[in-house]
Formats: structure tokens, C-alpha cells, sequence
């Protein structure tokens, strides 16, 4: 009985060592993964906007057109 007893205590021990050890070496890197995702995040929806007021497309032209009939009526 002592011994299982004393078996068990190491296991349980042990495998608190080990979760602490991992979480200690994930943690960081956990962060770093989800900062470099919302990096990414970022430069994507940044250029998807770029593109879509680039010349030519259908909101830049409406966004000229805009400006040109304000500054017709405010002659």
C-alpha cells in the first residue's frame, strides 16, 4: 500500500512538473502566435481597403464624382 501510495504521489507530482514546465515554455509563444495572427489580421484588411478605393474601382469613382459635383455647386 505504501508503496502505490508513494507511486501515485510522483505520478501526480510528476505530471505537475510537466504541466508547469510546457505552460512556462507555451505560454509565450502562445502570445506570440496570437500577435503575428493579428498582424497579419491587420496588413490584410489594410490592403483589401487600399484596393478597394484604388482608381478604377466603383467606390473611387463614386467618391470622385462626389467631390466634383460639390465643388460644382459651391462655385
Amino acid at each position: 500500500m505504501g508503496k502505490a501510495l508513494a507511486f501515485l504521489l510522483a505520478l501526480i507530482g510528476g505530471i505537475v512538473v510537466v504541466g508547469w514546465v510546457v505552460h512556462a515554455i507555451i505560454g509565450p509563444l502562445f502570445y506570440l502566435i496570437l500577435v503575428a495572427l493579428a498582424v497579419v489580421g491587420g496588413v490584410y484588411l489594410y490592403s483589401k481597403a487600399k484596393k478597394s478605393l484604388a482608381p478604377g474601382t466603383r467606390t473611387q469613382n463614386r467618391i470622385e464624382a462626389a467631390q466634383k459635383t460639390y465643388r460644382m455647386r459651391n462655385r
